[in-house]
């Protein structure tokens, strides 16, 4: 399976392909938002944004703090901001920009998952061969269709990080990644110049 390194080696050591899977789903369970799950991804995020593709973020719950992106080298000009209705469209905006082959990523903050839903976003990570990851609740469930879930939670020094699913011996490991204390999130209204409402097709 293709990866993108996470950018933390002691994470990436853990994982198969020594990164962030692509063309799959990848879970992170957070028990709330503002905890450092963004500057989590922002060097793989600094690392597709260099590419010719989009990141879409998803009904994110507060708007991404720009300086704080601007610092870890992401590319703001490649990243767009979707906001959605309700946690159906924040579904169906994710299963788009996925399979459109024309983002490299597509992260989104669902208010619901179910199985359904995660085998149409695994199909459409597949077909655009992008990178599809989802928050949900701080609950692990006992099954996924995700290939890789993580649950996040605050320590000390940085951001706890525990692996629930992964291909390879990993499972069960807890490490904690050091962060650089910016915010990547500020609770700010979701009103940008880059967001876009998606309109369904039936």
């Amino acid at each position: 399976m293709p990866s993108l390194p996470t950018g933390h080696p002691d994470l990436d050591r853990l994982l198969p392909g020594s990164g962030w899977p692509r063309a799959a789903l990848t879970e992170l369970l957070a028990p709330q938002p503002g905890i450092g799950e963004l500057s989590l991804l922002m060097p793989a995020l600094a690392r597709l944004s260099d590419e010719d593709t989009w990141i879409a973020l998803v009904s994110p719950p507060h708007l991404p703090y720009a300086p704080a992106l601007a610092q870890a080298r992401v590319n703001l000009s490649r990243l767009l901001i979707i906001r959605t209705q309700d946690g159906a469209d924040t579904l169906w905006a994710m299963e788009q920009a996925l399979a459109s082959g024309a983002c490299s990523a597509a992260i989104g903050w669902p208010s619901f998952v179910n199985e359904r839903a995660l085998r149409r976003l695994q199909l459409a990570a597949e077909k655009g061969r992008a990178l599809g990851m989802y928050f949900s609740g701080g609950q692990a469930t006992s099954s996924s269709l995700a290939a890789l879930r993580l649950s996040l939670f605050p320590a000390e020094d940085g951001l706890g990080v525990r692996v629930l699913k992964v291909r390879g011996p990993g499972i069960g490991t807890t490490l904690t990644l050091p962060l650089d204390g910016r915010p990547a999130s500020a609770p700010a209204p979701l009103d940008s110049p880059v967001t876009a409402r998606p309109s369904r097709v039936a």
